[in-house]
């Protein structure tokens, strides 16, 4: 027996190394076979194939860790039992004549965008809205609890972030007076945005009456504040009749007449008509997969698709379980292309891909007036440096880039024209565009685009710009810090 077992080990040693090299072979085959079929970008293919192939065994492990988006398909699986809800808006939706006086005739640019943003939604473009800019929570919590005041049916709030503070005491007691004269109130906050102050808002929301849920919840600290697969969005539903969405949470900080200690400019915008109910399908589905509860649409959470102005308006829902990859990113796309005189964007948080700065520059080249607003100190200063590492990249092709003075602006505005605008809760960078859940809307309305247009000039008009020589200017460490955190832009 000794002699038998010794040797079987003989043996083993003699063939294990044969054996690890035809597993591995197979691996990298299998690996390689994944990355050829799945990955969209040719030069990120090349990469993971050569890493693989070149690098055997480090290039396989890095490879199943950080090669394989498991976002995507996590993102997928999760919400897979979440239906699609789409509300009926016949009647709303406007036709060619309605179109050609609102936008322009079927061969103007901007006609174009509207029938790729409907491809890529596919939902109708809605007429008859009225859409009013408040600025910052000094403008828009006051209109936000007025409506909740007034609420007969049902109120629903989705928001990133709910701080218990006392503005969120305030939501809180607007929200459990609701809930006392019989209108059934739902709160979905993200499980990580909800934890930015403690203890959370649950507890006060839960004693108030008002039925809440958590998107998400996770218990893990580290995840916090660079989590992935969160609910970004901030939207809000009264009685199916008037909705508000934009870039505003629920805190103090955006109060900038109580002087807060990390003051906030934002913008958020009421919305009343047709577009409205697009809001609703979403905060329905997003409610359904966090509590499990399917909103009646017949009931209580009906939209009620009066006539309520002249805009035309559509909801643009985004994140990483999009059946279409980057629609946010064709939509952007979309709206550079079609840009013929000017484009204007603010973003808290600018950090485009190479292809985003490409389209920019194009723009900028085609003799396109193109602007981009971003603060002057940002509220996370690695994302800053990662900023200021991107910008010769639009700056080098004729972009103008302004920084906005403090307070920390949380604008998300981009207007084509003075012509088309798109607002809403998603950023200019990866985290909005690949990983979080958002909301945006597009609006044909030309007397709202200009005066958001006339917004933008005024923000730029008390902003410095940035130039190239300014940027190429840097000190070699200010350069390598801030390249480092480039590096990371995918993740920040």
């Amino acid at each position: 027996m000794e002699a038998f077992l010794a040797g079987l080990l003989e043996w083993w040693l003699r063939l294990w190394p044969h054996l690890a090299a035809v597993a591995l072979l197979l691996l990298d085959l299998v690996l390689s076979a994944h990355a050829i079929l799945t990955k969209k970008d040719t030069r990120s293919t090349i990469g993971w194939v050569g890493l693989i192939w070149f690098s055997p065994v480090v290039g396989a492990v890095a490879y199943v860790l950080l090669g394989v988006n498991r976002l995507r398909s996590r993102a997928s699986r999760l919400r897979a039992g979440t239906a699609r809800i789409q509300h009926e808006l016949a009647g709303c939706v406007p036709d060619d004549a309605r179109l050609t006086e609102a936008i322009g005739p079927p061969d103007h640019p901007l006609r174009s965008l509207a029938v790729l943003v409907g491809h890529l939604t596919e939902r109708p473009l809605a007429d008859c809205n009225a859409i009013d800019p408040l600025e910052g929570g000094d403008a828009a919590y006051p209109a936000m609890l007025e409506a909740i005041a007034r609420a007969e049916r049902s109120v629903g709030i989705a928001s990133y972030i709910f701080d218990n503070d006392a503005t969120g005491r305030e939501f809180v007691a607007a929200l459990g007076a609701a809930v006392r004269r019989g209108v059934a109130v739902r709160v979905l906050v993200d499980g990580i945005g909800a934890s930015y102050s403690r203890p959370t808002i649950i507890g006060p929301l839960e004693e108030a009456g008002v039925r809440c849920a958590a998107f998400l919840p996770t218990t893990i600290p580290f995840y916090f504040p660079y989590a992935n697969l969160r609910n970004h969005r901030k939207i809000m539903v009264v009685d199916g009749t008037v909705g508000f969405t934009g870039g505003l949470n629920i805190r103090e900080g955006c109060r900038l007449s109580r002087s807060p200690r990390h003051p906030v400019r934002d913008m958020h915008f009421r919305l009343r008509g047709p577009v409205v109910a697009q809001l609703l399908e979403v905060f329905a589905e997003d409610w359904q997969f966090a509590d499990g509860e399917t909103l009646d649409g017949a009931g209580r959470w009906a939209p009620a698709a009066a006539p309520a102005g002249r805009s035309l308006a559509r909801g643009i829902r985004f994140g990483p379980d999009d059946p279409e990859v980057g629609t946010i990113r064709l939509v952007i796309a979309g709206a550079l292309a079609a840009a013929r005189r000017s484009v204007r964007i603010m973003s808290p948080y600018f950090l485009p891909d190479d292809a985003f700065c490409q389209a920019l520059g194009v723009a900028a080249l085609r003799g396109v007036e193109v602007d981009i607003v971003i603060p002057a100190e940002n509220n996370l200063a690695v994302v800053g440096w990662a900023m200021t590492a991107t910008l010769w990249q639009v700056l080098g092709r004729g972009c103008r880039v302004w920084t906005s003075p403090p307070p920390f602006d949380h604008t998300k505005l981009m207007v084509v024209d003075g012509e088309w605008a798109m607002f809403g809760s998603g950023n200019l960078d990866e985290r909005s565009m690949r990983l979080n859940f958002e909301f945006n809307v597009e609006t044909f309305d030309r007397d709202l685009c200009g005066r958001l247009d006339a917004h933008v000039a005024g923000v730029i008009g008390r902003s410095r710009a940035i130039t190239l020589e300014e940027v190429d200017a840097r000190s070699l460490p200010r350069r390598l810090r801030d390249g480092v955190a480039r590096l990371f832009s995918p993740y920040l």
